[in-house]
């Protein structure tokens, strides 16, 4: 069973508008089910690959990477991942004065809990979510700020004034792939090895994939590593070169040069004063 990571920050009120309570992510086992039962808070699950059902009341819902599907308070839910190809799929949970409000303006409701996702927050908010508590200080306002920008994007994939938009089985193919990125991308991975690992075509994956996002999949590979060097350099505790290796680069000129085409700077001027030799006032 996966488990879940706890918001360390507490409320600055008895009932707050808004707050993250915990996270996690899990590759599901064939047929492993949840349920029936209630939740105490809102809760939302996110596919990242394969498939699983969701059952609400009378209503059954098959989800495949790129959906998601949120489970209301003291709503009676049971969900189940497939037998042969079962889902693996990362969880957010919050309440909070606000969320009457917030989802009032979606499509959602309790016996229509299911949506697409934003493609350019979702594969990745468990791992964000995670790398925020190492922010010290500032990771209460780190995990508050990705909170509010997750009801934003929920907002956005089930507006209620517009048709529920179709889930393209497309995003689906995106999604995994981006799912690979975030997991493997301190390997020597590959476009081709991308491609394989969702079963597509190399070239007709290059193509969905700059359609979804808007570059191409090496690219946003490239500012992955580097997003993630940030993090690593500005904690104070790692060398370049052991920065370099974390994210994929044996060779540490060749990360440098890389970082400042991303970047703009050099990895060294990211290294906080106090932790860098190099540094002079």
């Amino acid at each position: 069973m996966g488990k879940s990571i706890f918001n360390p920050e507490r409320p600055f009120s008895a009932d707050p508008d808004l707050q993250l309570l915990y996270w996690g992510k899990e590759q599901c086992a064939p047929g492993h089910s949840v349920g029936p039962g209630i939740r105490e808070c809102y809760k939302v699950h996110f596919v990242h690959d394969g498939f699983g059902t969701v059952n609400v009341g009378e209503r059954s819902f098959r989800l495949s990477a790129g959906e998601a599907f949120i489970i209301y308070p003291h709503v009676v839910t049971q969900y189940e991942a497939d037998g042969d190809e079962p889902w693996t799929y990362s969880w957010i949970a919050f309440q909070g004065a606000q969320m009457g409000e917030i989802l009032a303006g979606t499509s959602l409701t309790p016996d229509n809990p299911v949506f697409p996702m934003d493609l350019r927050l979702m594969p990745g908010l468990h791992e964000a979510l995670s790398d925020a508590l190492s922010n010290g200080g500032i990771a209460g306002l780190r995990l508050t700020a990705l909170l509010y920008e997750f009801m934003f994007a929920l907002t956005e994939a089930a507006p209620a004034a517009a048709a529920k938009p179709p889930i393209r089985k497309q995003d689906g193919y995106v999604h995994r792939s981006m799912d690979f990125i975030h997991t493997h991308y301190s390997e020597n991975i590959t476009v081709s090895q991308l491609a394989a690992h969702i079963g597509l075509d190399r070239k007709y994956f290059s193509v969905l994939f700059k359609e979804a996002l808007g570059m191409p999949p090496q690219q946003y590979l490239l500012h992955y590593r580097m997003d993630k060097a940030c993090d690593l350099l500005g904690s104070g505790s790692y060398t370049v070169g052991e920065v370099a290796r974390s994210v994929g680069y044996q060779d540490a000129l060749l990360f440098s040069k890389m970082f400042k085409k991303v970047k703009g700077v050099s990895p060294r001027q990211c290294i906080p004063p106090a932790a860098n030799p190099d540094f002079v006032t």
